[in-house]
C-alpha cells in the first residue's frame, strides 16, 4: 500500500464524519482534527483566519450556524502523502441548514494540507470557496455565515 493510500485509509471516514457532525451543529470532531502548532491558515468559504487564536472561534462560530444535515458526500479528486506532510483536493457536496433556513445544497472546492504530528494526521491549512459553477448572486449559500447578506 503507498503512502498515500495509507493516508487516505486513515483519514477519508475521519473528514467525512467531522464534516457532517459540524454540518449538524457539532464543531468538536472538526476541531480535534485540526493542528495547534503554527503555521495554521483558514481560507473558508465564509470566513477566514491565521493561527488557532482566530481559526478555533470560526469552527465554534459554523456548528452554532449549521444544522440538519442531510448529505455530505467528500470526492476526492486528487489526493498526496508524502512523509510527514499530505494533501487533499476535494468536492464537497452538502446539504444543511444555515442559520435556521430550510436546508439547501451546495457545493465547495476544497484544499486541504496535513501535517503529521506525533503519528497523527492534523489538518494546517483548508481553502474552501464555492464551485464557480452553482448559479445565482450567492452559488454557496454560504454569504450568512460571512455576514453578508445573501442577494
Amino acid at each position: 500500500m503507498t503512502e498515500t493510500e495509507q493516508f487516505l485509509d486513515a483519514m477519508a471516514a475521519r473528514i467525512t464524519a467531522a464534516e457532517t457532525a459540524l454540518h449538524n451543529g457539532d464543531a468538536r470532531e472538526r476541531i480535534a482534527m485540526w493542528s495547534r502548532t503554527e503555521p495554521l491558515t483558514l481560507f473558508g468559504a465564509g470566513m477566514n483566519g491565521r493561527g488557532w487564536d482566530q481559526i478555533g472561534p470560526i469552527f465554534d462560530v459554523l456548528g452554532t450556524q449549521f444544522s440538519d444535515c442531510l448529505a455530505y458526500e467528500n470526492e476526492i479528486i486528487a489526493a498526496e502523502a508524502r512523509g510527514d506532510l499530505a494533501y487533499t483536493v476535494a468536492l464537497e457536496r452538502t446539504t444543511a441548514s444555515i442559520n435556521g433556513a430550510e436546508p439547501k445544497p451546495y457545493i465547495l472546492r476544497v484544499t486541504t494540507i496535513f501535517r503529521r504530528e506525533t503519528g497523527e494526521w492534523k489538518v494546517v491549512h483548508r481553502h474552501g470557496d464555492a464551485l464557480p459553477a452553482d448559479i445565482g448572486a450567492d452559488p454557496s449559500g454560504l454569504a450568512p455565515l460571512a455576514g453578508k447578506p445573501a442577494t
